[in-house]
């Protein structure tokens, strides 16, 4: 097992957030490769809700650009605090949680 310090950081969107007019969610993911980030990934909800819009679902009646997005991303400690200032910008008041991970390495054996 690796003893460098990482963690997992979620971002909490919905999919008509935007940044420069472009999807926030994939602007995130612009940072996060021009910052050298190892990788990052965007999770679609299925349905969800928050306490200013109520639940939204797939449900052809509920589309609307509403559906929960989340962006996950692990990467060390440091390289999460470099690149943290410019992610809680683009997210304003969206949430943002961070999680100290432990990183299993693959096994070369396999």
């Amino acid at each position: 097992m690796t003893t460098d310090k990482y963690q997992l950081v979620s971002l909490y969107l919905n999919e008509g957030d935007l940044w420069d007019h472009r999807p926030l969610h994939l602007e995130i993911l612009r940072v996060l490769e021009r910052s050298g980030c190892s990788g990052g990934t965007v999770v679609r909800g299925l349905a969800g809700y928050t306490a200013g819009l109520g639940i939204v679902t797939t449900s052809l009646v509920d589309v609307g650009s509403k559906l929960p997005v989340v962006v996950q991303f692990v990467e060390k400690a440091d390289k999460v605090a470099t690149v943290m200032p410019t992610l809680r910008r683009m997210a304003g008041k969206r949430l943002i949680t961070i999680q100290e991970v432990q990183v299993v390495p693959p096994d070369a054996l396999i």
